[in-house]
């Protein structure tokens, strides 16, 4: 799956920011590009995966697709 990433120099302490703009709160950043880009990769890794989740006896769980 393809995501938009923004990346961003920060003035103060001239990292580059990421972040994922379909993503509310999902930001990374690193020294240069590159850095920025594999932390953002882990960063959005991290936001997708599943929680877990307790459920009753009598639930059951599915996944979809979309």
């Amino acid at each position: 799956m393809k995501w938009r990433v923004v990346l961003e120099p920060d003035p103060e302490t001239g990292d580059v920011a990421a972040w994922c703009p379909e993503l509310p709160g999902c930001a990374s950043a690193g020294k240069t590009e590159l850095e920025a880009m594999e932390n953002i990769k882990e960063a959005i890794s991290l936001y997708l995966e599943a929680d877990p989740i307790e459920l009753p006896p009598s639930a059951v769980a599915r996944e979809v697709t979309v």
